[in-house]
């Protein structure tokens, strides 16, 4: 059984990468509660599903229970079971675009401004992304730019290393 928790900063497509791992064969659910993570793991590996690659979509509008769920992977690993971090992250700055132009509230925002409730998330899930396997930056990313970033790790099996390198002229 392989399991991938897809996580990041609000906005920066983690539903979309959800539907292109829906699309290459993974059960996925999103804003799925953390504390039934175990069980629900229990419960797939029973051998009372028939699916094999399962997705949870797990972010900031989880609150005080993400805190857990460092030691919640930890304690499924060690059980043997392969759990992998998927991050998704953007600049601050395509965050806020994405944000004006959805015209939605960031979960950290409510009444407040929206770069705000990013810098506190990003506070918030810095020890998910100091663990993730896998980050992924779509800042200059098109969704089908990202399916292919996603089919390279989950399809064909790349291994990376989470190196960024910039040039500027």
């Amino acid at each position: 059984m392989e399991y991938v928790i897809v996580t990041g900063m609000s906005g920066a497509g983690k539903s979309t990468a959800l539907k292109i791992m829906e699309d290459i064969g993974y059960f996925c659910v999103d804003n799925f509660p953390i504390p039934l993570l175990e069980k629900f793991v229990e419960f797939a590996d029973s051998g009372e599903t028939q699916f094999q690659r399962i997705a949870f979509g797990m972010d900031i509008r989880n609150g005080e229970a993400l805190q857990q769920l460092s030691g919640i992977i930890q304690n499924l690993r060690a059980r043997g079971n392969c759990v992998q971090i998927l991050f998704m992250d953007a600049s601050d700055e395509v965050l806020v675009k994405r944000y004006k132009e959805t015209r939605r509230t960031h979960p950290l925002a409510m009444t407040g401004r929206v770069d705000e409730g990013i810098q506190k998330e990003r506070e918030c899930l810095s020890f998910l992304k100091e663990h993730a396997d896998y980050i992924i930056d779509t800042t200059h990313l098109l969704t089908r730019e990202l399916k292919k970033e996603l089919d390279k790790i989950f399809v064909e099996n790349g291994k990376f290393d989470n190196m960024m390198i910039s040039v500027l002229s």
